[in-house]
């Protein structure tokens, strides 16, 4: 959020009647709070507050998603995911399907080669957490097996 938008809301509530405010924009997070006092006071949500400033404002953030239950297979590269082998085929890996350790998931497609994953544990695929055709990072998890 940048320090317009900050600087108007802080106005804001130094205006108005409200005691507090709280404004969430994508993943940031601001919680502007008025004290009795004269001064104005602006920190992160880990920074302890000032002495009875007029206007606190806090920064606090993102909450951390929840760690999937089961075994993550992540992209062991940067290209495009493929669940089935061509356009119209049957996908490699749905949900509910049983596994074995080195089937085949999926295809990314780095630099015109066409790389299969392979599972490394047996078990039930529970999610796929990316879509046909779209872009996947280094690391990015693509699913979620549930092991036996």
């Amino acid at each position: 959020m940048d320090l317009r938008k900050l600087k108007k809301l802080i106005d804001l509530v130094e205006d108005s009647g409200i005691a507090e405010l709280e404004i969430t924009e994508g993943e940031e997070r601001v919680r502007i709070a008025k004290f009795s006092g004269a001064q104005i006071a602006y920190a992160p949500a880990n920074y302890p507050a000032a002495p009875a400033p007029a206007v606190a404002v806090a920064l606090a953030a993102p909450e951390a998603p929840a760690e999937p239950e089961g075994h993550v297979v992540k992209s062991p590269m940067v290209g495009t995911f493929y669940r089935s082998p061509s356009p119209g085929a049957p996908a490699f890996a749905e949900i509910g399907q049983s596994i074995n350790e080195g089937q085949t998931l999926c295809i990314i497609e780095a630099m015109k080669l066409l790389n299969e994953i392979e599972s490394d544990v047996t078990g039930t695929i529970s999610k796929i957490l990316v879509e046909n055709g779209q872009p996947v990072e280094y690391g990015q998890p693509l699913f979620i097996i549930a092991t036996t």
